[in-house]
């Protein structure tokens, strides 16, 4: 797990004001870690800790920005989102391209009716969600681009409401709307891309 102490040039400080500061942030720091270091993980992997590191770095030096206490949760994510974001440009070699006019034409409920990938079943949809495993959904989700899987996982696995995301990634409601909507779309196209590709539509292969 990742270390708390992320501020070593401050802790030289006399100034018994900044040690105080500095213990402040220690405790907000400490109960908010585990999230911060969760939401991390979902979005760059194994960089999570690099990333709560810096993100609670520019925390600190900004700590004075801070309203109050209660704002904390949602100001150390935005902070950490955009870190993520950040680390995530930095590694791309060219800005994912998307074809909307084929996605936004895509159903996932259409397509597994159509194909019938499990022609014995009574269920069929159920049994298509049912070849997915906790890793297949984190790999599918990988694949979408930040733009999109950001917004997505802050409100559909850490439970943040949408007024929220927008104040986090500074981008209008209907922006944030606009973009789960089509995030929503590009995973039910990448779902469905996952399971032809690693074998999970057993009955189409027999």
């Amino acid at each position: 797990m990742v270390a708390v102490d992320v501020f070593p040039e401050a802790d030289g400080m006399r100034d018994p004001n900044d040690r105080a500061a500095k213990e402040r942030f220690r405790v907000l720091a400490e109960r908010q870690l585990p999230r911060l270091y969760t939401i991390a993980r979902r979005l760059v992997g194994d960089d999570a800790e690099d990333a709560v590191q810096d993100a609670l770095l520019k925390a600190f030096k900004a700590f004075d920005r801070l309203e109050h206490a209660g704002a904390a949760p949602a100001w150390l994510t935005s902070i950490l989102v955009n870190v993520c974001r950040d680390r995530g440009r930095a590694k791309a070699r060219a800005p994912a391209e998307v074809s909307f006019e084929k996605v936004d034409d895509f159903s996932l409920y259409r397509t597994i009716a159509d194909e019938d990938p499990f022609p014995y079943s009574d269920s069929l949809h159920l049994d298509f969600l049912e070849q997915f495993g906790a890793e297949d959904v984190r790999a599918v989700l990988a694949r979408l681009p930040d733009l999109y899987r950001i917004p997505m996982l802050l409100v559909y696995v850490d439970g943040f409401a949408t007024k929220e995301v927008a104040r986090i990634s500074g981008a209008p409601l209907g922006t944030v709307l606009a973009r789960l909507h089509r995030g929503r779309k590009l995973f039910e196209r990448e779902l469905w891309i996952y399971a032809e590709t690693n074998g999970l539509l057993v009955e189409r292969v027999r």
